[in-house]
């Protein structure tokens, strides 16, 4: 008797599976390390990125949409509002008003990626634009700015909140392009293996130059996109 996945799930159904089970790896090492959960976060985005490129070249399923929103609910909604917590639990502890005000931000983080990506799944996942910021964008940009070194819970929580509201803002994203899509890739690739405390011991500190480079770019894409990223017709 075969399982009931078999026959039914795709080689992109198996790459998106995959970005699930780095969210888990993630929200684990988030209790060990937070430098460490963003490396594997970020490998989750590039996980994320992946699924497509494979579903248009080698075809998707029904179950796919699904999936991938499921996926990402693990990775870059729940995984990500663990980093913050972690690192607010280290810096302030999770009590008293300043760490209730923290939690409050990452359950509304948790809350909006799972309404932004319900909707997404519902009315704009055959689109080339959606509306709000992406959920892998908003967890590009907080890994990044742990690996950046920004871990203090002062630039992370209200950054928490913005990602939280600009999720669910009436603000147009448009997809990114292939080859723009393959640079942050490339920046994040670099970023996973020569920012933070591991590239220090490689490279030296040129690595942290990677972190920076992909929160330059996410940040850019953040506040610019909506408005001056180039769109085809």
């Amino acid at each position: 008797m075969k399982p009931r996945f078999v026959g039914r799930l795709g080689l992109a159904d198996a790459v998106t599976i995959s970005n699930a089970a780095l969210g888990f790896v993630a929200a684990v090492a988030t209790t060990v390390d937070v430098e460490l959960a963003a490396r594997i976060l970020l490998l989750a985005a590039i996980a994320d990125a992946l699924d497509g490129v494979v579903a248009r070249r080698r075809g998707g399923t029904t179950v796919g949409p699904y999936l991938d929103s499921l996926a990402d609910v693990a990775s870059f909604g729940v995984t990500p509002a663990l980093l913050v917590a972690m690192a607010v639990a280290e810096a302030w502890g999770l009590g008293g008003t300043r760490g209730l005000v923290a939690l409050a931000g990452c359950a509304l983080f948790v809350a909006a990626a799972v309404t932004r990506l319900g909707l997404y799944t519902a009315y704009d996942s055959d689109a080339a634009e959606t509306e709000g910021v992406q959920t892998t964008l908003a967890a590009t940009i907080l890994a990044a700015a742990v690996l950046a070194g920004f871990t203090s819970p002062i630039v992370l929580v209200p950054l928490v909140f913005l990602l939280a509201g600009l999720m669910l803002a009436p603000i147009t994203y448009p997809d990114l392009h292939a080859q723009d899509a393959v640079v942050m890739g490339i920046v994040q690739a670099a970023a996973i293996l020569l920012a933070g405390r591991m590239g220090r011991r490689l490279v030296g500190e040129i690595g942290e130059g990677f972190a920076f480079g992909l929160l330059f770019l996410s940040l850019a894409y953040l506040f610019f996109g909506p408005r001056f990223y180039w769109r085809r017709d």
